[in-house]
């Protein structure tokens, strides 16, 4: 199955929760669900920064 913007935010909720209790304070990773899933980045990227915008964890997102 394909992802959705809710689950998209889900995940991103859980990830946000796992590094905040586990002292991670960067993540690097591509475009998730952007490429073969078919979601808009413009819609994934605004809400990575929506879940992390009250951290201090340094998101890098790498492209091909």
């Amino acid at each position: 199955h394909k992802p959705t913007y809710e689950n998209m935010r889900k995940s991103l909720e859980a990830m946000k929760s796992h590094c905040l209790n586990n002292g991670v304070t960067d993540i690097s990773m591509p475009r998730i669900g952007c490429g073969l899933d078919g979601l808009q980045w413009e819609k994934v990227s605004a809400i990575l920064e929506e879940v992390f915008e009250s951290t201090d964890i340094k998101i890098t997102v790498y492209t091909l």
